[in-house]
């Protein structure tokens, strides 16, 4: 409960259908807000404060002024800190590839905003993305968004089935062409939040300048043939960013050994793998998972997207085991493993290791 963080009118909510939105004042949110609003008596726009950008929020207070409705400013930098910007830096110092977007929308964003409409009574929440929701054999599902360009769903695979029954999507089937003529004076949002726009590398260096440590890179017989600026720095399948001799020239890094500060660098036929080891999966329907013959497998990063679909799964202790059709290029431990039925996003999870 977030009680005593902003004020409450209990008798503004008897008996009105009310939502509560994620709002940063932007193209999408200001576009769900005009929607919501033809739909709900009461929109009620949230703000979360991750990182004390007041340009943001002073953007956020006009827009919701602009629309005539009820705006409140969560401070949630603290938690944000600790569980999105050390996991962040964490996972580079680990030799992982992290994924802040991802963790951000289960653990901070949809999470706040459901504590912020149970403390007002209401139950319907929302933000900006574009995705839908769609129920199947008695469970929820985050589904992908009419516009393809814009699809948010790969990061909604956190979200359990006490958040996504109370979601509402009023950017599920709008083309984000067809409203960008209109918001010629509002920004959005790009890129990594809390970066700022900074590299990700002046950003780590920053905040832990022992990670700019040089090491070694090694070939696939562990022999040196260059030298790197710092594991943190690197993710699997680059190719530049280090030093090699002539003679090892054209090499990606192919494995990151976070212990001993190195490197190993190796040729493309080394990147391509076929089995994919998930972690802290949330997956809807594990059946499903494990018996259809159409699930496919997304993975966005550095590396090109797997093809076709899973030929084989396996529960495991950890999560859930992926033999693939075709091999995937270039994964990196850290990223989020995302599985599609068609449309409906039936599960994800983090890649532990691939081979």
């Amino acid at each position: 409960m977030l009680s005593g963080q902003y004020r409450f009118d209990c008798e503004m909510c008897e008996g009105r259908e009310s939502v509560v939105l994620g709002f940063s004042g932007g193209i999408d949110s200001v576009t769900a807000a005009t929607i919501l609003k033809r739909r709900y008596e009461r929109v009620v726009a949230v703000t979360l404060d991750t990182i004390g950008d007041e340009i943001m929020l002073s953007r956020a207070a006009e827009s919701a002024a602009q629309l005539g409705i009820e705006h409140i400013v969560l401070d949630v930098r603290q938690k944000f800190s600790a569980q999105i910007i050390d996991y962040f830096i964490d996972s580079y110092a680990c030799g992982r590839t992290p994924a802040p977007c991802t963790l951000c929308n289960s653990a901070i964003k949809w999470h706040f905003l459901a504590c912020v409409a149970d403390d007002l009574g209401i139950n319907h929440i929302a933000t900006g993305h574009y995705f839908n929701v769609v129920q199947y054999n008695g469970f929820y599902y985050v589904a992908r968004a009419k516009d393809s360009a814009k699809d948010q769903s790969y990061y909604l695979w956190g979200l359990g089935q006490d958040i996504l029954c109370r979601i509402v999507t009023p950017m599920g089937d709008i083309i984000k062409q067809d409203i960008k003529r209109n918001f010629s004076d509002k920004s959005e949002s790009m890129g990594i939040c809390f970066l700022r726009g900074q590299n990700y590398r002046d950003f780590i260096t920053r905040h832990r300048a022992e990670l700019a440590t040089k090491g070694v890179v090694v070939d696939s017989e562990g022999k040196a043939v260059g030298s790197h600026d710092g594991v943190a720095f690197y993710t699997i399948g680059q190719k530049r960013g280090f030093e090699l001799r002539d003679c090892a020239g054209g090499k990606s890094v192919v494995d990151i050994d976070a212990e001993r500060n190195e490197l190993r660098v190796g040729g493309e036929s080394e990147l391509l793998k076929v089995i994919l080891e998930v972690g802290n999966c949330n997956i809807v329907d594990f059946n499903e998972l494990l018996t259809a013959s159409d699930v496919s497998v997304v993975v966005r990063g550095i590396g090109r997207n797997p093809a076709g679909y899973i030929r084989k799964a396996e529960q495991t202790s950890y999560g859930v085991r992926i033999t693939l059709s075709e091999p995937a290029w270039a994964l990196a431990a850290g990223q989020p493993i995302v599985f599609y039925r068609q449309n409906r996003v039936v599960g994800g999870g983090f890649l532990r290791c691939s081979y």
